[in-house]
């Protein structure tokens, strides 16, 4: 029984992308600092990146995970970072997702974790529940999001008339993100579902639903989805990262360095967000708009041969003294803590803005896709911690001009909204900052887990 022993033995299978397996990993670390042990099964070719992440070697094993051959899906293929075709591959490496359910089965045979953490695998908890593990749907979007999921439907004038005891009143999906919304309900992902529906499916058939945040930042989503869920619903806290132990890679930190404290702009959207060439253009071009220092990391777009070959004519030169641009990886969280970078503009992607949060950073929100708009609304409007870009309603598309416009209103931190967002965010990052937080958080959902393991580990 789970009674017998003061520390659990604990699962994670994230959905095969870097944000999700980052955040599992930080998750890792906050049960691993409470003398919990963890097994972390992916795919082996994060191992490295996510290695980087482990502060608690002797506590958290990584395992791998082989990824079964899908017709059709390059070998090469193993998390959504590496894809080139998103609709297409996406399809596939969720099928190769769901294909490794025996080897997960004989995983939960063999070792009978306590618990498994998962999120996209729908089929898990009947296999959890046959090996007597209990199966727990933890997901890394924000707890707005996840509400905001289970109330969409499949027409769009449903999902503008959210129920009247929906919390959020300003979580409000502009036309163009309905319109992707409903798209998205009716792509097959894997075996056919959509994502919500696999989403819906996870959380009523778990034991339990834990989400990365604290009540504090968002209680009364945990009530909404515990209402309508009609599940235990439990939280992670925010599982702010590791400090990073490697120092900012030398070139960057000294070019850095060249600017005045809070000055340089910092731009990057992640693993997955290509943008086209048109809008890729835009967001250069308004950051140049500035006049402000700027550090910009973004993958090139699919029109172009090259990062190089997507900037605006006579871009590089005209910045050369104070722009940089680069499609490699970066420390984001090293770059965010420079004495140097005053402001982020962000794709609000769940991962970036818990470090952005951190950061004393002004935020700039530019969301491209799924649980991105909901986290810009929640940041923008119902925390007013950041600025969003304006769009375009019905396009869906933003100019150089907005771009400059959100920047400029955030560095003006002696009046207005970039006063008043500096405020927000200052007192949010003291929250998510406080002592004892987290631990906290993870301490009371371990003794939940104990309680719900009573009648399972007999």
């Amino acid at each position: 029984m789970a009674e017998d022993h003061k520390h659990l033995h604990v699962a994670m299978f994230p959905w095969f992308a870097m944000g999700h397996l980052t955040a599992y990993m930080n998750f890792s670390n906050k049960l691993a600092e409470q003398g919990h042990r963890v097994s972390f099964l992916s795919p082996s070719k994060p191992h490295p990146l996510i290695s980087t992440l482990n502060a608690h070697p002797h506590l958290i094993t990584l395992i791998h995970v082989p990824i079964p051959q899908v017709p059709g899906l390059d070998p090469s293929i193993q998390t959504t970072a590496d894809f080139t075709d998103f609709k297409t591959e996406r399809n596939l490496l969720a099928t190769a997702f769901d294909r490794t359910a025996p080897f997960i089965e004989s995983f939960l045979h063999e070792s009978k974790p306590d618990v498994v953490f998962h999120d996209f695998s729908h089929w898990l908890p009947q296999i959890a529940r046959t090996n007597q593990t209990l199966a727990v749907a933890f997901f890394t979007v924000s707890a707005a999001c996840l509400a905001q999921t289970l109330i969409q439907k499949e027409k769009a004038d449903q999902v503008l008339r959210p129920p009247p005891d929906f919390p959020g009143a300003s979580v409000r999906l502009r036309k163009h993100e309905i319109r992707q919304a409903v798209t998205l309900l009716k792509e097959g992902f894997g075996d056919g579902r959509s994502i919500r529906e696999r989403i819906v499916n996870v959380v009523t058939s778990s034991d339990a639903v834990a989400i990365k945040t604290c009540r504090e930042l968002e209680g009364h989503y945990l009530d909404y989805i515990e209402k309508h869920s009609n599940q235990v619903v439990l939280t992670a806290g925010p599982t702010l990262p590791v400090p990073p132990s490697a120092p900012l890679e030398e070139g960057v930190a000294t070019w850095l360095g060249k600017f005045r404290p809070k000055s340089v702009i910092f731009c990057a959207f992640g693993s997955q967000c290509v943008l086209p060439l048109d809008q890729f253009q835009e967001l250069v071009l308004g950051i140049e708009l500035t006049g402000l220092p700027f550090l910009i990391a973004l993958k090139p777009p699919a029109e172009a041969e090259s990062l190089e070959a997507a900037l605006p004519e006579g871009f590089k030169q005209r910045t050369e003294d104070w722009g940089m641009v680069t499609g490699e990886w970066v420390q984001q969280q090293q770059i965010l803590g420079h004495e140097s970078v005053g402001c982020f503009v962000t794709h609000c992607g769940s991962g970036s803005l818990t470090e952005g949060l951190i950061s004393e950073c002004q935020l700039v929100l530019l969301p491209f896709m799924g649980d991105q708009y909901v986290n810009a609304r929640v940041m923008g409007e119902d925390l007013r911690v950041g600025v969003e870009v304006e769009k375009g309603d019905e396009d869906g598309l933003f100019d150089r001009h907005g771009v400059c416009k959100a920047v400029k209103q955030v560095m003006d931190m002696e009046d207005g909204v970039g006063k008043e967002v500096k405020m927000n965010h200052d007192k949010w990052r003291n929250v998510l900052l406080t002592p004892g937080l987290e631990k906290s958080c993870v301490a009371e959902m371990v003794g939940k887990l104990k309680e719900l393991l009573l009648p399972v580990k007999v």
